[in-house]
């Protein structure tokens, strides 16, 4: 596993985005683990996490694109971050987009984008959190490919929760990439978080201990891609 991803496993950990116990999801199921990446709340922090993206999509996708577009909400600090994360490792600019999720009708910026208008022929890279249903891009993709005849170069998640989407075979982020034909990739998988942090300390404490491996294993044999 490269460097940067076991260093990015450390950081959401302690962050306190990424924690493990027992929660209910938006889906209803009952996980072992949550991530939420609104707790990234620090300059440095949103610094850092820019640095990770950007290496993830020079690494998955390279570097010929144009915008990096975030969903609203939390994918609009994701794409500012990131655009800058760019800029400081490749010293490529790229411009970052956003929606609203309620159209502005006044004022020199009106409309349902923010940032940087799109143009025919824009390549754009999306940015996500997390792929758990593939609800927030069937939302905005309309969104993108109604405002100008762009090129989707891929989606770049933090997390792949690698449990299977809303058909039930293949995973969330496999359905996405089979819908849309765009690649789908993330900073790191949970096998990899899992693989990483079993047994290993991070800030004093064993994160994944054998009682939260067997929950995982367990979680993962119910709702995992068979």
């Amino acid at each position: 596993m490269e460097q940067y991803k076991q260093e990015f496993i450390e950081f959401m950990v302690e962050s306190k985005v990424l924690k493990f116990g027992e929660f209910t999801l938006k889906s209803g199921r009952k996980s072992p683990f949550f991530m939420n990446a609104g707790a990234y709340v620090t300059g440095d922090q949103l610094h850092r996490l820019g640095l990770y993206y950007a290496r993830a999509i020079h690494d998955n996708f390279g570097l010929d694109f144009d915008v990096v577009f975030g969903p609203a909400y939390k994918g609009i600090p994701l794409s500012v971050v990131t655009a800058m994360g760019i800029s400081e490792l490749y010293g490529k600019e790229v411009r970052y987009c956003s929606n609203r999720k309620e159209v502005k009708d006044h004022g020199a910026d009106a409309g349902n984008l923010l940032g940087s208008d799109l143009q025919d022929g824009d390549r754009v890279v999306m940015v996500e959190d997390v792929t758990t249903s593939g609800k927030s891009i069937d939302e905005t993709y309309p969104v993108l490919k109604g405002a100008a005849d762009v090129d989707i170069k891929g989606l770049i998640v933090s997390l792949n929760r690698m449990e299977v989407g809303k058909g039930g075979v293949v995973t969330a982020q496999q359905e996405v990439q089979e819908k849309y034909g765009f690649p789908v990739a993330s900073i790191v998988s949970m096998a990899e978080v899992t693989e990483y942090l079993y047994n290993r300390e991070v800030q004093g404490g064993v994160v994944i201990d054998d009682a939260v491996k067997t929950a995982l294993d367990a979680y993962y044999q119910q709702y995992g891609v068979k």
